[in-house]
């Protein structure tokens, strides 16, 4: 049971990481404490006694390696979802890097990808890889959901502002020939009525759903203290792509001009 639960509580991404190690040989009975290290990024105690109980009942790496898999699989319907964090690390804390998680989402989406933020900066360099994902993946749908900030007493017309926040996204901004669907919320540019667009979340394929309070900006991703959690769960992914949906489809949030 000990062995179970050591490697169970683990992170899926952990886990398969393990498996791969194991596999290729770069992890391999006798266990040390050195090799666990190089594995996690970190010390793990419990881990490195489950693999060597493993090794004294007489499994292989490779047969370690498909017990871990097997068990990931049999953990997934009640995975826990991944903790997320920005800035200054802390040693023994099972958590992923934000800026690495909005990569890998923005990597791997193949049909769908909806991302949400409040703010962003250097828009070629936040949006490169999601542009490049785009041209690699023609049939890959993206959608943004971004906020148009109005300065504080200014007295820009709202038409003015959310065209001239388009002609420099489209211009300077988005890095792609493909281009994505970008809404944003009437409300942040009308001095008459309260209200933001202030989420920052990524949902990839409707399988997997990033809530974070990290926008996407350089700040956020690597120097601020932020917090997310990172579920694969296809019923809350959907959940959130349908509300947001909802929010297009009553005109809550509006098309930005080309």
């Amino acid at each position: 049971m000990a062995v179970t639960d050591a490697l169970a509580a683990l992170p899926s991404h952990l886990r398969k990481r393990l498996a791969q190690m194991l596999d290729s040989g770069s992890l391999a009975a006798p266990y040390s404490s050195g090799a666990v290290l190089t594995a996690l990024g970190h010390q793990d105690a419990a881990v490195l006694s489950a693999l060597r109980h493993l090794a004294e009942l007489g499994v292989t790496n490779r047969g370690a390696a498909a017990w871990i898999r097997a068990l990931d699989k049999s953990v997934a319907p009640a995975q826990k979802p991944d903790l997320v964090w920005s800035g200054p690390e802390v040693s023994g804390l099972h958590a992923r890097d934000t800026r690495r998680v909005y990569e890998e989402l923005f990597a791997s989406a193949k049909r769908s990808l909806w991302a949400v933020s409040y703010a962003y900066f250097d828009g070629p360099r936040v949006f490169e890889q999601l542009a490049q994902r785009m041209e690699e993946v023609p049939e890959l749908k993206v959608t943004l959901l971004l906020n148009i900030h109005r300065g504080y007493r200014e007295k820009t017309n709202a038409d003015h502002l959310v065209h001239r926040f388009a002609e420099q996204f489209w211009k300077k901004d988005w890095p792609g020939k493909v281009r994505p669907a970008v809404f944003y919320d009437p409300r942040s540019v009308d001095p008459e009525v309260p209200g933001v667009l202030h989420a920052k979340a990524v949902v990839a394929d409707e399988e997997s759903v990033f809530i974070t309070s990290a926008n996407f900006t350089s700040a956020a991703l690597d120097h601020n203290i932020e917090l997310g959690l990172l579920v694969r769960y296809r019923p809350l992914a959907l959940s959130v792509v349908t509300h947001l949906q909802g929010l297009i489809d009553r005109g809550m949030l509006r098309a930005l001009p080309g």
